[in-house]
């Protein structure tokens, strides 16, 4: 960056004009710091982002990943990962505020910063009181998912031992399409059914894409 005159530069860009003044290379440039032989940090930024489509193609990528691109390496990916899941946690609020989930909108945005852009499938789900309030979110299942693997006993067997009188269940689409498999379709089915047996209402079941949602209760007119 070097090359660049002393207002473009991206640190003096950010210090003198604020951080919205700054593009999204330009932010990951300064995070990766330095460049390589072959060009700046601002080239290797350009390019990292066009390898991966952009900031949320950036956000599903693994370590491993961004550490075989061109002026990367292991430790460049470490810092760009922690820098993005700051950047999830700030959108995420904290355990303490209870929040009350009321309507699909507000479970989606208490789940999208979290796990809507993750480069693995997750399956888990929010345990909530009687007022649908949080009370704990947990991930039940981890890597390659199938979800006709999971099983309504296992997912009741959280939501009793943590006393919920109601649940949401989610998982999230790598691929950022949150379309529904016909998979997905008969697990909920599935869960419903026993949520009445058991007598822990299954509020919603959301997929999570990239930066959109599907929810089983919007799409019943729930």
């Amino acid at each position: 960056m070097k090359n660049l005159s002393v207002d473009d530069r991206p640190r003096e860009k950010l210090l003198r004009h604020g951080v919205a003044a700054l593009g999204d290379n330009e932010l990951l440039a300064l995070v990766i710091g330095q460049g390589s032989r072959n060009g700046g940090a601002l080239s290797v930024a350009n390019g990292l982002l066009a390898t991966h489509g952009g900031i949320h193609g950036l956000a599903r990528s693994t370590p491993d990943e961004l550490a075989r691109a061109a002026g990367i390496g292991r430790a460049r990916a470490a810092q760009i990962v922690a820098a993005l899941e700051l950047g999830r946690r700030t959108l995420a609020r904290a355990p303490n505020a209870r929040l009350r989930m009321a309507n699909p909108r507000e479970a989606a945005a208490y789940l999208l910063p979290r796990f809507g852009a993750r480069p693995t499938e997750q399956f888990g789900l929010v345990l909530l009181d009687s007022k649908h309030r949080v009370t704990r979110t947990t991930i039940l299942v981890s890597g390659t998912l199938n979800t006709s693997i999971v099983e309504p006993r296992d997912v009741f067997r959280q939501a009793v031992l943590g006393s919920a009188a109601a649940i949401i269940v989610f998982h999230n689409h790598p691929s950022g399409d949150p379309t529904p498999s016909p998979e997905d379709v008969d697990l909920t089915r599935r869960l419903a059914a026993a949520g009445v047996l058991l007598g822990i209402d299954l509020v919603d079941h959301l997929i999570l894409g990239d930066v959109r949602y599907y929810s089983f209760m919007e799409a019943n007119g729930r």
